[in-house]
């Protein structure tokens, strides 16, 4: 099929779309809509972008895409787009043979029909009236806890709150850390397998990009020794004195630690102890008194439910991209 003929097929694609149809960005995730069609380009109105939100698609940059997608084997990658071009595979994959691949990172042609990045467009129901599924995650339930004791004491005053009060809130932040910590390492093992290069990948509250490190570690002493000796440099320039072997010395002589190191001591607060049964007695009350409102009251607890969340999802939300750390 020649592009000509495809980009016609393209454009009775988009005339049959309504008004408020959305399609999503494959890499940036940005939702945009239809804003008007020509022959010689496409104008397109992001919904999200504030600054600057309609632009112009050109007929002659979907050409090159077209050319580069049927030209490759095994589809076209999509980290090989210009910066910000990504709305382009994005309205292609409204042609019944273009699909984006998400998954591979590319987008490719196929025989028959395919998918598009078209979001489901159907009226769903107001958050504000979805039932709610409390999620079985540790992290809830020690967030929701925490906002319960954040909201009882004033902390922007902490020297004035009483000793119980604090080892409450520092027992809770313990808790809410490391159990957050645990599912965002869970969830950063499934962003691993989704996110392609160095593509930001943005959300309502962030971003996150794949990025890498490089760690080191040395070979066997002697080959690392001999490898230098080799090159010039003799062993008493690269050894070292080794603390484990310091600290068998010192079981067997009578030398002061101090004598051989540096003693810099310091205190901190460790956890010593969780009260979980007083935990679930506290969280089961707080369900209850949201369960059993009704009426005006219940109007304004649902409220506080939707700011509660909203600083739960805080809590345990990502870094920046810029300082996403893998």
């Amino acid at each position: 099929m020649s592009f000509s003929s495809s980009w016609y097929t393209l454009l009775d694609e988009l005339e049959e779309l309504a008004d408020d149809a959305t399609l999503i960005t494959p890499l940036s995730n940005d939702r945009f809509i239809i804003d008007s069609i020509q022959d010689q380009r496409i104008i397109i109105q992001f919904v999200d972008k504030d600054i600057d939100p309609n632009q112009p698609l050109q007929r002659d940059q979907f050409e090159t895409l077209y050319r580069r997608i049927t030209d490759a084997t095994g589809g076209f990658e999509l980290n090989r787009l210009p910066p910000d071009a990504d709305a382009y595979p994005a309205v292609w994959s409204l042609h019944p043979r273009f699909e984006i691949d998400e998954d591979q990172g590319i987008i490719i042609e196929r025989e028959g029909p395919t998918p598009s990045q078209l979001l489901d467009t159907q009226p769903t129901q107001d958050a504000s009236e979805a039932d709610r599924t409390e999620p079985d995650l540790a992290v809830y339930a020690d967030a929701l806890l925490l906002i319960d004791a954040l909201e009882r004491h004033d902390v922007e005053y902490l020297e004035g709150m009483d000793t119980d009060a604090l080892v409450n809130i520092y027992t809770l932040l313990s808790d809410v850390q490391r159990n957050a910590n645990e599912l965002r390492q869970d969830v950063r093992g499934v962003l691993l397998d989704r996110l392609h290069h160095d593509q930001p990948v943005t959300g309502q509250y962030g971003s996150v990009q794949r990025a890498s490190r490089r760690n080191r570690s040395l070979k066997d002493e002697d080959e690392v020794l001999e490898t230098l000796e080799a090159a010039g440099i003799d062993r008493e320039r690269v050894t070292s004195v080794d603390s484990n072997k310091v600290d068998e010395a010192l079981d067997v002589i009578e030398v002061a630690e101090s004598d051989v190191y540096e003693i810099d001591e310091s205190e901190y607060i460790r956890k010593a102890d969780v009260h979980e049964e007083q935990k679930e007695t506290r969280l089961q009350g707080l369900k209850d008194q949201l369960a059993a409102a009704d009426g005006d009251e219940a109007d304004e607890l649902r409220e506080e439910i939707s700011d509660l969340e909203a600083r739960i999802e805080e809590l345990t939300e990502f870094e920046s991209g810029r300082s996403f750390q893998t």
